[in-house]
């Protein structure tokens, strides 16, 4: 009884506290309130592609978004996440907050199932199943969202290779630093190239140098290579520098990464593929001596 008490004020004490700061929202602090003033104008993402329209789940959860945002979420690296997909992260918060309550609310409609039929459980159980899959679901949109940005990122390295080739052989035909990125970023097809050329777009319209949105694009992305490709074509277009052969050499050296980081996930795959193989020859040792053993026991 005790700790049914204890569980039941640790839930209504929760509630009550969300409830409030959604209806209450704290106040900032003058710090940052001054911060905030004289901060610098917020820049557009260069790369940023097309927001995805928000689904069911945004329009449900839209009420919990803004208690979330005050706790501090979604974190920095996760907004990056967000930021390569093309995603909004009041789109993804409310998602969040329908999953956490559906993993809430989904022991209570088994419990209700069950009592239809005839069969009672204590509550106990369905509270304690609830928690924990309401915390299960809130966190399984990151791990989503990191993988799929893991991926994103892993094709823009592979684009970016093959951008960096199609440069090369346009400086070679006598084209210039900028006419070399252009026509580069045209030729390609796919959201890696199309995220360059509105890049290269934002540095037309702006009056701004081609290898500097590249870089703004870059650390945007999360990508090393894409900064280190401006800094490359930079020299070439404010020193004059013959810059031909270092981004063969670079191209090469990422050819090289995606062999090498392809094998290693195919051996990754091997390695996890063996425990499957070792649980079924294990339940065939079983199958194949379960009869004697209980032959041998019951002869005892």
């Amino acid at each position: 009884m005790i700790t049914s008490a204890a569980l039941c004020g640790a839930g209504l004490g929760a509630g009550i506290w969300a409830l409030l700061i959604w209806v209450f929202p704290p106040r900032p602090s003058l710090a940052k309130v001054l911060a905030t003033a004289r901060a610098a104008p917020v820049r557009i993402p260069v790369g940023a592609i097309t927001t995805q329209p928000g689904r069911w789940a945004a329009r449900v959860g839209a009420p919990a978004v803004r208690p979330l945002a005050a706790l501090g979420l979604p974190s920095a690296a996760r907004c990056r996440d967000l930021r390569v997909l093309g995603r909004s992260p009041e789109v993804f918060l409310a998602e969040k907050a329908v999953l956490a309550l559906t993993g809430l609310l989904l022991p209570t409609l088994i419990q209700a199932m069950l009592l239809a039929g005839g069969l009672a459980l204590g509550w106990q159980l369905p509270l304690l199943a609830g928690m924990g899959c309401a915390a299960a679901a809130f966190f399984l949109p990151d791990v989503d969202v990191r993988a799929h940005a893991t991926r994103h990122r892993a094709s823009v390295r592979h684009a970016l290779a093959a951008y960096l080739n199609l440069v090369r052989v346009t400086l070679a035909g006598g084209a210039g630093v900028e006419g070399a990125l252009w026509d580069a970023a045209s030729i390609g097809r796919g959201p890696a190239f199309a995220q360059i050329r509105r890049a290269l777009n934002t540095a037309r319209l702006t009056r701004s140098t081609p290898w500097a949105t590249l870089h703004s694009l870059g650390e945007e992305l999360d990508i090393a290579e894409l900064a280190e490709l401006s800094a490359s074509v930079s020299l070439a277009g404010t020193e004059g520098a013959k810059v031909r052969a270092s981004l063969a050499a670079k191209a090469a050296a990422m050819r090289t990464r995606e062999l090498t980081d392809a094998e290693g996930d195919a051996h990754s795959a091997t390695e996890r593929m063996s425990l499957p193989v070792v649980m079924l020859f294990g339940g065939f040792l079983v199958f194949l001596g379960y009869p004697a053993l209980a032959t041998v026991l019951s002869g005892l």
